[in-house]
């Protein structure tokens, strides 16, 4: 990143919270300068003020980039700051939830560059994943410098379109809350045959953040790794045959959470 596009014009951070700090630390890691960044954040952590970032300081006259990691609620105050980049060749990324890109195209002007990204929490580990649509006027290079910026935190997928954003939010944004709770649950179960509290947890923990990497890095396919450890008529499937049920078992029920959750990402779109 030294010596390209971004470290040339900039880049702007507008919000700085958790997930913004994690992709900074991401870049900077990287080589991007922290000259080369300039942060507006009401309430600066101790973390950033040491990065040697420009924090709250004059902007650049044209960046190359400004990713909007605000919260929703506050983008009417925080955007207008920014208004006299738009319909120019500075992209705007935002990882902002529900926040479509009309909304940024009547904010800023509708022939701005605006990418549109739903990252999910794991970024904070450097293991998320991101998923980007842009509309007209985000070329190929500008989508391409987007997906550079968000592989800093994991990995990184481009939709056919902004309308596929609903889905993902259902799946991967919320997703690791769903996964979560089934260590909650796990756990729970754990306690209830009779283990600790603690060793029911540090169990739960380790079982499914083993069998996440192993998904991941294994050549075969879920399904395969599942049939991998399911000895025919041993202690797997007897376990398997419960949470596989089509009709009450995991299959149903994650097809609702994840509706249920597309469902409302698209009222929230909709306002």
């Amino acid at each position: 990143m030294q010596d390209g596009e971004l470290a040339q014009r900039g880049l702007v951070l507008l919000g700085c919270g958790k997930m913004g700090s994690a992709m900074l630390e991401g870049w900077l890691g990287r080589g991007l300068p922290p000259a080369s960044v300039w942060v507006n954040d009401p309430y600066p952590s101790e973390w950033l003020q040491a990065q040697g970032v420009h924090l709250n300081e004059t902007l650049p006259a044209s960046p190359a980039i400004v990713l909007v990691a605000v919260k929703p609620q506050m983008m009417a105050d925080a955007l207008p700051v920014l208004a006299s980049y738009g319909n120019a060749d500075t992209v705007f990324l935002s990882v902002a939830a529900g926040v479509t890109i009309a909304t940024y195209e009547t904010m800023l002007g509708a022939q701005t560059p605006i990418i549109r990204a739903m990252p999910n929490t794991p970024a904070a580990v450097g293991k998320g994943i991101t998923a980007i649509a842009g509309n007209a006027h985000a070329d190929d290079a500008q989508l391409a410098m987007a997906e550079e910026l968000l592989s800093a935190v994991g990995e990184v997928v481009r939709l056919e379109g902004e309308g596929q954003m609903d889905a993902v939010t259902g799946l991967s944004g919320s997703g690791p809350a769903y996964v979560f709770h089934m260590i909650e649950c796990l756990a729970k179960a754990g306690e209830a045959e009779g283990l600790a509290p603690e060793l029911a947890m540090q169990l739960a923990r380790a079982t499914v953040a083993g069998a996440g990497a192993l998904a991941m890095q294994a050549a075969e396919d879920p399904a395969q790794l599942r049939k991998n450890v399911t000895s025919p008529n041993g202690t797997t499937q007897a376990g398997l045959e419960v949470l596989m049920d089509e009709d009450k078992g995991l299959p149903p029920l994650i097809r609702a959470t994840v509706g249920a959750a597309v469902r409302r990402s698209e009222e929230l779109a909709n306002g």
